[in-house]
Parts: C-alpha cells; structure tokens; sequence
C-alpha cells in the first residue's frame, strides 16, 4: 500500500535511437524493436553499451543461430524472454552490465570456492 507497483508493460516501436533503447531498464517492461534483417538486430544488440541480455523473436532457425553467436550480450533468448530461475543458473551481464571479476551466478561463482588442479603426466 505504501510502495510503488509497476504493471508488466510492453513498449512497442521503439526507435532505436530513442532513450528508451538507450537505457538499461530493470523490471517488467519489454522494448519491441523491428528490424530488417538479422544482421540488422546483430548490429543493433551489438552497437549498444550494455549487454545484459537480448531475445529474438523468428522462425528462422539460421537467423537464431546467427543471433546466438554474435549477439554481444550475456543473456540470449529466442523466442522467449530470459529468465534467471535459480542461483545456479547463469546470469552474465556484458560491457556496461557487468562490474566486477566475476559474475555473481552461474559457474563464476561455483568457481569462486573450487580450487582447481592441472596435472600433466607421461609414463614411459
């Protein structure tokens, strides 16, 4: 009663050089952006500071490969949003969504308390 409530919103047509996709925005707000072509969404995930995370919404299945590959963000969903379920699942922020050494889930942070061992032997 005494805080603030936003209703999950859906942004449509943002421009892509509005400050709507400019902005990380946390919450449940989703920006929709239509572009040409896949090497248009490419360029376009790609060309921003942050790199939290990005869907693409196809039927192409060599458009959603494309976009798995070169999309420089942390967090990819085709066809769905993406989600952070549990702690163990991975969730990497890229570029400007990211501060630190390591990321707070996923393997990072399983790594952070495992010592790990190489040994190299060669019986003759």
């Amino acid at each position: 009663e005494k805080g603030y409530f936003l209703k999950p919103t859906i942004l449509a047509d943002v421009p892509a050089n509005g400050q709507i996709a400019g902005t990380e925005i946390f919450g449940p707000v989703l920006g929709l952006m239509h572009v040409d072509d896949i090497d248009a969404a490419i360029a376009l995930v790609n060309r921003h500071r942050y790199g939290n995370m990005a869907c693409l919404f196809t039927r192409s299945g060599a458009a959603a490969r494309q976009f798995r590959y070169q999309a420089q963000v942390g967090n990819i969903g085709i066809n769905v949003g993406v989600a952070a379920p549990m702690a163990f699942f991975p969730f990497c922020g890229w570029k400007d969504s990211f501060f630190g050494d390591l990321h707070g889930q996923g393997r990072d942070a399983v790594e952070f308390y495992t010592e790990k061992k190489v040994v190299v032997e060669r019986w003759l």
